[in-house]
């Protein structure tokens, strides 16, 4: 079902790369939630990277989750419905 959207995911794994992260946590709105397990499961495995998903709000680009600091999440990807920049 990922075909449906460009999710860009091929800039998220190389932003992956790129900052060597370890751990990521993804923040989707909820009408991509149930692409979840897919979109983690491929940066896992193009990456390495441990990816966790926010379950929590996501209201767009001011929505962000300062919690996973405390997590020792290296990066943050959000996806929403309009560009915001990289």
């Amino acid at each position: 079902m990922l075909q449906k959207y460009d999710l860009e995911l091929d800039k998220v794994e190389q932003k992956i790369k790129a900052e060597n992260a370890k751990t990521v946590c993804i923040q989707l709105p909820d009408g991509l939630r149930p692409l979840a397990k897919e979109i983690t499961d491929q940066l896992e495995k193009n990456t390495g990277a441990k990816v966790i998903i926010w379950l929590g709000s996501c209201w767009g680009a001011c929505d962000l989750p300062i919690e996973v600091n405390r997590l020792g999440v290296d990066l943050l990807v959000q996806w929403g419905h309009s560009e915001w920049g990289h």
